[in-house]
């Protein structure tokens, strides 16, 4: 009996799989929905009633399985490079140039193909069987999400050739028309509506339940193969070898024997653009050959044999409603456009950044003008022009204020910058600003204090600055709308772990202008404790080899504004790391002491921030390019010109294994899993 139902069930299932693939990469369906539905809901019936007979590649895994707490990270077997962008023919004759150069008296081919404006996904098959999909994360570890992919109904559970081991990576997106019935959905249920496909996409993949992601109609489109034992010479035949095994693979896209018939290929596409299903933002085009790919090689963050070439922005017009303000943490007021709302590029934009008091003047913007928006990118929206024959004649010249709006002090023209700033530290919108600085990933990583808290506890004057965070306590946090008991308590407990940040995450949290994360660990290095920062002068700011004269200025504003002490003071008393440990503040003489070393290309283990922390821990010093004066440099996976420009002049350069070694050898012991 057990055999005559497992071979019903393995019917089905190849049953089913056939009409996905049929349904999907070939859009040439052989039966009704209703007739899929049926054969479907027939395997699930049998699956329940024999559990032990349901195979690892059952369809029945795309409905979606029960929800997961959260995604585990995932290391990429080969880094998840991101593409160089060019926006214009030239750019595109400089990389076919660069492409030459590199390949003397070589023939050279491309293959071009449509962007497709989604989410990057790493599959790996062994044995044929999907076994993982990971999304991009960082290009070196992004999280597994293979529950989820699994609901993608046109990636292959199994592919259709046996015995394959290889990783296969594309673009996850959604439909136009997907999307518009998403956000009909979301809108009868009076849900938050998706700005667009893309982040529609990104937000399902993200989803704990997957089957929810089941019912987001997304779909997968490959575009990159890795398979040791692959016979294919050419970009175009790994495309063709994805489409043998059952993948989708776009099929718009040519072989180009030169420059120009790429050009053609890009001009016929944004031709087509607005006709096409999904969203494209580009073109993107790869040499041909797999073997001139590896020799061309890899920058620190692209593959030096492809490009991605960008359409031109995509213009709206709208009328600009009123010009707003808007206060940063450092008091800087930059002017926001309110525009009637139109839609751009596929997302619905209202505001756009008018970035400072010139570029209103230069541009002549009023209240009431039709404005001319385009999307930086595709991504960020800029008001780029006026339809001056479109102004109200009641249209009249935008006059900065001359007062904080959100807390009328007097505004001062910064003389060193094109910027206009609140000086009032007391400002209220500066101090949600600065808490919502001071508890970010960087800094102090406060988890539970977000905007909507953050604005709660200044608008009711509980905080006056982020040491008044350390007072906060159960009660009074509780009492703040839509904030639960345990959620305040996960707040309480947040508040209790960034007493254990280090120096330099405390120090970068304050917000001092120009102090980033990167100027925060190297004054913290050299000073080694607060007291001794805040008494240093210039001359001996100045010292500190990444500090120059505008950031020396800046720090010693803050310690000497006697707004600021009671701030320390009450960092003090709450405990959190304003020195360096003992054991971090004398290193004995190493390898490390004295040089200055530069990191290229992608390390495996370590970020370049934790990487940096370990040099300048140990006496040395990092700086951003290599000249003669560099004492080496820790080369990563695709390293790019920095390591050329080490060879040429001889300096030391050490692998990361090498790396670690010197480390160990000065007494630095580091645990790659700790990242």
């Amino acid at each position: 009996m057990s055999t005559k139902i497992a071979a019903e069930m393995a019917a089905l299932a190849t049953q089913i799989e056939e009409h996905n693939h049929r349904y999907y990469p070939l859009a040439a369906p052989l039966v009704s929905d209703q007739e899929y539905d049926r054969l479907l809901a027939r395997l699930q019936e049998l699956e329940q009633a024999h559990p032990e007979l349901r195979q690892p590649d059952s369809p029945t895994l795309r409905v979606g399985g029960a929800p997961t707490s959260q995604f585990p990270s995932h290391r990429h077997e080969h880094p998840m490079l991101s593409l160089d962008n060019s926006y214009s023919r030239q750019d595109l004759l400089d990389f076919d140039r660069r492409v030459r150069e590199a390949l003397p008296d070589e023939a050279v081919a491309y293959v071009a193909e449509l962007k497709i404006d989604g989410v990057a996904l790493s599959l790996s098959y062994e044995h044929s069987l999907l076994v993982r999909a990971v999304t991009r994360g960082d290009g070196v570890a992004g999280d597994e999400i293979t529950a989820n992919a699994r609901t993608i109904r046109n990636i292959p559970l199994r592919l259709r050739e046996p015995g394959i081991r290889a990783e296969v990576r594309g673009e996850v997106y959604m439909a136009a028309e997907d999307f518009a019935a998403l956000n009909r959905q979301r809108e009868q249920e009076e849900e938050a509506l998706f700005a667009n496909p893309r982040n529609a996409t990104a937000g399902s993949l993200k989803l704990q339940d997957p089957r929810l992601v089941a019912g987001r109609r997304l779909r997968f489109s490959a575009y990159w193969l890795h398979q040791p034992e692959s016979k294919a010479a050419t970009q175009h035949e790994q495309l063709e070898t994805l489409e043998r095994w059952g993948l989708p693979v776009n099929p718009e896209r040519a072989c180009c024997a030169s420059i120009d018939e790429v050009f053609a290929f890009y001009d016929r596409c944004e031709a087509r653009r607005q006709d096409l299903p999904y969203d494209i933002d580009g073109v993107v085009v790869k040499v041909d050959s797999l073997d001139q790919q590896r020799r061309l090689g890899n920058t620190a963050k692209s593959p030096r044999s492809a490009i991605a070439y960008k359409f031109r922005a995509v213009q709206a017009r709208t009328r600009l409603k009123d010009i707003a303000l808007q206060v940063g943490r450092t008091g800087t007021v930059t002017p926001v456009a309110l525009l009637d709302p139109v839609l751009l590029a596929g997302s619905t934009v209202q505001r756009a950044t008018l970035h400072n008091e010139d570029e209103i003047q230069r541009r002549d913007l009023r209240k009431g003008d039709m404005v001319i928006l385009e999307k930086g990118g595709d991504v960020i929206p800029k008001v780029v022009g006026v339809v001056l024959e479109e102004r109200p004649a009641w249209a009249v010249p935008f006059v900065f204020p001359q007062h904080c709006p959100a807390c009328q002090s007097s505004l001062v023209r910064d003389p060193e910058e094109v910027a206009t700033r609140c000086e009032n530290p007391a400002c209220p919108a500066q101090l949600k600003r600065r808490l919502e600085h001071f508890a970010g990933r960087g800094a102090l990583d406060i988890e539970g204090l977000g905007p909507a808290v953050v604005d709660q506890l200044v608008d009711r004057l509980l905080v006056r600055d982020v040491g008044d965070l350390y007072d906060l306590d159960l009660e009074t946090l509780s009492g703040l709308e839509r904030l639960a008991k345990k959620s305040a308590q996960n707040l309480l407990d947040g508040l209790e772990r960034s007493l254990q940040r280090p120096f330099d995450r405390v120090l970068f949290g304050l917000g001092i202008r120009h102090v980033g994360a990167t100027v925060a660990l190297a004054l913290a290095r050299h000073f080694r404790d607060l007291d001794t920062l805040s008494r240093a002068t210039a001359e001996q700011l100045e010292a500190v080899p990444e500090i120059g004269p505008t950031i020396a200025r800046s720090v010693g504003a803050f310690f000497a504004n006697p707004q600021n002490q009671p701030l320390l003071a009450k960092l003090r008393r709450a405990g959190l790391q304003l020195a360096l440990p003992e054991e971090e503040r004398v290193a004995p003489p190493n390898f490390f002491t004295g040089k200055t070393a530069v990191l290229t290309g992608t390390l495996m283990h370590y970020t370049r921030e934790q990487a940096a922390a370990y040099v300048m821990q140990l006496g040395g010093r990092v700086a951003a390019s290599v000249s003669k004066k560099t004492g080496f440099v820790v080369a990563g996976e695709s390293a790019g010109s920095k390591l050329d420009k080490a060879h040429e002049l001889g300096v030391l350069v050490l692998n990361e294994e090498e790396f670690v070694a010197r480390l160990a050898e000065a007494g630095l012991v580091v645990v790659p899993d700790q990242l």
